[in-house]
């Protein structure tokens, strides 16, 4: 009764002159940090060569939607697999938790790009000496090299989101759970309903960080011959020789796809309702 008054009273102190205003933002500090982002915005554009961008630009839109691809494609099924990975380490027998730890360990030990190669560059060669495979119907995708970009982002997405997982299901307040077990709910209906959602909520933090690293990690497809943004960029650089603008166009659009990401994080944490232990 005393938390709720004192919230009460401290509610009702709050004031409209407390309220931030719109004035209060232009403070003389970000006014110098503004003046200083726009110079060098207009020394950007002014003195730097940008006559290449309308050739490369459908280029570069294609590799924006092979980067969104990539990313998108390769979290949701990362997410799919961590969920199991994070579960069976909590509730499972011990060989399976053995198995996924050890698999968990083993990916996020190991660089991506040795993974990535491995997958091109190794198993992608043995396939063409089985001609059962050579005339299946997977032959015309297992020949691509995307298949092996988005297994081996989603085998490393999923390791480290599986740890992450794994502590937010082992912190769901076991309170919740045993109350949900008295109204009589079956283990499925208390996973979907009780536990998956409260570890999801718990996980979605640090979700967002792995989504931004797993973004920052499309640019190494490029090494197996996916046309990503990097790819584009990169054959920009060598077919006008310029360095440092398309680069810097480079920058602002992984900088501009963050920012999304983040923001429709955040959007999803401020949406789901947090209820009390």
């Amino acid at each position: 009764m005393t938390n709720t008054t004192d919230v009460t009273t401290h509610a009702m102190a709050i004031t409209p002159e407390d309220l931030p205003t719109a004035g209060s933002f232009f403070k003389p500090h970000r006014i110098v940090l503004l003046v200083i982002a726009a110079a060098l915005v207009f020394c950007v554009v002014w003195f730097m060569r940008w006559d290449w961008l309308p050739q490369y630009l459908p280029r570069l839109g294609h590799g924006i939607v092979v980067t969104l691809a990539m990313l998108f494609s390769t979290s949701i099924l990362g997410f799919l697999l961590a969920v199991p990975l994070g579960l069976v380490q909590v509730t499972g027998p011990w060989p399976l938790k053995t198995l996924a730890s050890g698999f968990c360990t083993i990916i996020r030990g190991t660089p991506l790009l040795l993974q990535l190669w491995l997958l091109y560059y190794g198993l992608g060669s043995l396939f063409p000496q089985f001609p059962a495979i050579r005339h299946s119907f997977l032959w015309p995708y297992l020949r691509e090299s995307w298949p092996y970009g988005v297994a081996a982002l989603t085998i490393s997405f999923a390791a480290y989101e599986g740890e992450v997982m794994r502590g937010a299901f082992a912190g769901v307040p076991a309170g919740e759970l045993e109350a949900a077990r008295a109204y009589g709910m079956s283990r499925w209906t208390l996973f979907r309903r009780i536990w998956l959602p409260r570890a999801i909520h718990r996980a979605l933090p640090t979700l967002n960080g792995e989504t931004v690293l797993q973004l920052k990690a499309t640019p190494l497809v490029a090494t197996i011959t996916v046309i990503d943004v990097y790819a584009v960029i990169s054959k920009v650089r060598q077919d006008t020789y310029i360095t440092y603008e398309p680069l810097l166009l480079l920058a602002l659009i992984y900088m501009c796809l963050t920012g999304i990401l983040v923001i429709a994080f955040r959007y999803l944490e401020n949406r789901i309702p947090t209820r009390g232990a």
